[in-house]
């Protein structure tokens, strides 16, 4: 009797221990008693019962999906490859254990597949120019499928998009074009305000034609630089027409008729 008894006790002892459970801060259980949901517990000590309750333990950190890289086509049918980075946590463990049976793997189809079609709805320019709105539809549509299983979509980011050789020398080209466009755009332009510039200018000599020959003597400040053989003369412009009458060869009378 006393051997029975103390059996007895010693396996009572032993079920009642099993039955402490302990989850750190980032954890929880989620019991079920009889395969019914009882209750989430945690974090920290808390007691089941042995036999009767059981446990399922989630993680409530944000987690990190590395999506594989995808070859999909744009809408202007263009074969890229494009991976992304998905940021998920739970906010109802019951849901996520309840819902679908395994959530990791469906949050990570649900965003590959989502992935594939949100690209194939874009055209290649944006898909490069725009990534943050294409990572901010994909995380709401995601994020539609997902809130049923207690899941919420925290962020998407597109990490790399890889382009075809052909496509990037193409690529190239454009913006070079582009380039070249921009600096004669920029060329002309300033061919303009210097034209105007002139313009304002000769106004001013005209009112003032000192002004001309100060022009003048300040250009021959930036001719004359170190070891410069050339040597300019300037004359005033008043001098012009007495040279102009000096290289002018006088005009020769006709002979006289000889006399009879």
């Amino acid at each position: 009797m006393n051997y029975f008894f103390s059996s007895f006790f010693i396996l009572l002892a032993y079920l009642t221990i099993s039955g402490f459970k302990l989850d750190r801060e980032y954890q929880r259980g989620v019991i079920f008693r009889l395969g019914r949901i009882q209750a989430i517990k945690g974090p920290g000590l808390y007691w089941i019962i042995p036999a009767i309750d059981q446990k399922v333990q989630v993680d409530v950190r944000t987690k990190t999906v590395d999506i594989e890289p995808q070859e999909t086509i744009t809408s202007d049918s263009v074969t890229i490859r494009v991976n992304a980075v998905l940021y998920y946590r739970l906010v109802d463990p019951t849901k996520a254990i309840v819902k679908v049976e395994s959530y990791e793997k469906a949050v990570y189809q649900a965003a590959l597949t989502t992935l594939r079609n949100v690209i194939g709805q874009n055209i290649l320019d944006d898909v490069l120019q725009n990534r943050d709105k294409i990572n901010q539809k994909i995380q709401e549509l995601v994020d539609e499928m997902t809130e049923p299983w207690g899941i919420v979509i925290e962020a998407v980011e597109m990490k790399d998009v890889e382009i075809p050789t052909s496509m990037q020398r193409a690529m190239a080209k454009v913006a070079e074009a582009v380039r070249e466009k921009r600096s004669r755009l920029i060329k002309a332009e300033a061919e303009q305000e210097a034209s105007i510039k002139l313009a304002e200018a000769s106004q001013l000599i005209m009112a003032n034609p000192a002004a001309l020959e100060l022009r003048r003597l300040q250009m021959l400040s930036e001719i004359g630089v170190e070891n410069n053989t050339t040597t300019i003369v300037v004359l005033p412009s008043d001098l012009l027409p007495f040279v102009q009458n000096l290289s002018v060869p006088p005009q020769q009378k006709p002979p006289l008729p000889p006399k009879v």
